[in-house]
């Protein structure tokens, strides 16, 4: 692929909040940095105009979507419960992306080795280009998080930061989303 294939644009961009909800908070090491990176990823998404999909796995048992990220998602934000570990086993959200008819897949979640890493690998499967964002994902065990990216990157998956995500879809200084959300990487 050439350079310009593998940046990632605003306009063919979907962003994945993948089971980043309240229970996880005691197990997850470093939980709150992960969801203050997670929210300013929604937050550049939502000011950008690229789609939100979140899901929640076994809601009943791990509770919602963090708070912390709800508060920025529109009212209308579906968060849909899933067993299945990786996000395409989900109606919904297989469904949401195909009808977004956008090709790069941002993921943000929980946990790395599992649900993101399932559904990362699935969606390479189904020529999507994927983009784990590395300091916006978690797993319990540090091994298992650095196991799965490497696989990720093995397979095809881009891995990125959440400042090189929000800058991507910036693509330039100086206009008003750029002033707006420079201020939630810094």
């Amino acid at each position: 692929m050439a350079p310009s294939d593998t940046l990632l644009k605003a306009s063919d961009s979907v962003l994945a909040l993948i089971d980043i909800q309240e229970k996880f908070r005691p197990a997850i090491a470093g939980m709150e940095e992960l969801i203050r990176r997670a929210q300013a990823l929604v937050r550049a998404a939502v000011r950008l105009g690229v789609p939100v999909l979140a899901t929640e796995q076994y809601a009943k048992a791990l509770g919602p979507t963090a708070s912390e990220l709800k508060q920025y998602l529109p009212d209308s934000q579906a968060y849909p419960d899933k067993l299945c570990f990786s996000s395409l086993g989900c109606d919904a959200f297989r469904n949401s992306l195909a009808a977004s008819k956008r090709k790069q897949v941002v993921m943000t979640g929980i946990e790395t080795h599992v649900c993101v890493m399932q559904t990362g690998l699935e969606l390479l499967a189904a020529g999507y280009s994927v983009y784990v964002v590395t300091d916006a994902v978690a797993s319990r065990k540090g091994s298992d998080r650095e196991a799965a990216l490497q696989r990720l990157a093995r397979h095809g998956a881009e891995l990125v930061t959440t400042e090189m995500v929000v800058f991507e879809w910036l693509r330039k200084a100086g206009t008003a989303e750029f002033k707006e959300l420079q201020a939630l990487i810094k």
